[in-house]
């Protein structure tokens, strides 16, 4: 809940920059690492924006590939779980990168 908390502020703190005054879709961007749950996301995204200038807006959601540095081998490797041991050499010396994030990637507006 409170990461849709979170993107409402965003929205919020967008709409008054730009002075929009209704939003239609919110894209967020998701790393496979990030531990957030799609349906659960959905659900609180629906509740949370109840009564704000993103109520009934469009959720879509990309998911962006977790990514690690390799203290062992020193590769950049990809990663599906954290933590994770380095596909190449095995090694759990891995420093993640990349897919830990989840942020607005864009919002469609009025």
């Amino acid at each position: 809940m409170s990461l849709a908390e979170n993107v409402l502020q965003i929205i919020e703190q967008a709409a008054q920059e730009q002075g929009f005054g209704r939003v239609r879709t919110v894209v967020l961007e998701i790393g496979q690492l990030a531990a957030v749950e799609p349906e659960a996301m959905r659900f609180c995204f629906a509740a949370v924006m109840a009564g704000s200038i993103a109520e009934g807006a469009a959720l879509e959601m990309v998911t962006a590939p977790g990514a690690g540095w390799c203290l062992q081998c020193a590769a950049s490797v990809p990663l599906t779980e954290q933590p994770g041991a380095c596909p190449r050499c095995g090694g759990f010396r891995v420093r993640v990168t990349g897919g830990a994030e989840l942020r607005v990637k864009e919002l469609l507006v009025e």
